[in-house]
């Protein structure tokens, strides 16, 4: 039951990645359906970690938890958000030098920088227990913002050097 939680949750962003690209009749490159579904595994094991952390706080104030998340494990939810990251971070390195065109231009390459560095980042928040909220501390923690600036300039930059 744990397992399939977690593994709905995801699968629900990677269709909407896949839905996304379909729309735009856009080639879906196999290396970012990878990192799109480990990505948001990563997002959601991080998610219920941090809820778990939180629920444990609470119950030893109120006694209260809920029943689903109250059956998995800090140690487990640790272990398959980092795990996810493991395979996120060569997924989407390997998606951006599959895409990069011949020659000087590095692009597409620097895009690498920003995404591993924001995703060591949110692992921070991940590890404390706070990544209860992903969209919270993606567009309130200042590194995570110019990051994400950061690969956007850089992706701007690589679709117009194509």
């Amino acid at each position: 039951m744990l397992v399939m939680d977690l593994a709905i949750v995801a699968a629900g962003f990677l269709m909407r990645a896949m839905a996304g690209g379909m729309a735009q009749n856009l080639p879906l490159s196999r290396w970012l359906l990878i990192t799109s579904g480990f990505g948001a595994l990563f997002i959601v094991a991080a998610k219920r970690y941090s809820e778990l952390v939180l629920m444990t706080q609470r119950s030893q104030q109120t006694g209260a938890s809920r029943a689903l998340l109250a059956a998995y494990t800090a140690d487990y939810l640790r272990f398959v958000w980092q795990a996810a990251a493991a395979v996120t971070i060569p997924a989407y390195c390997l998606w951006a030098m599959e895409h990069s065109p011949p020659g000087p231009s590095p692009w597409r390459q620097l895009l690498m920088i920003p995404f591993i560095l924001g995703t060591l980042r949110y692992a921070v928040f991940a590890d404390a227990g706070t990544a209860g909220s992903p969209e919270d501390v993606m567009l309130r923690d200042r590194s995570m913002v110019a990051l994400g600036l950061a690969w956007a300039v850089l992706y701007s930059s690589a679709v117009a050097d194509l």
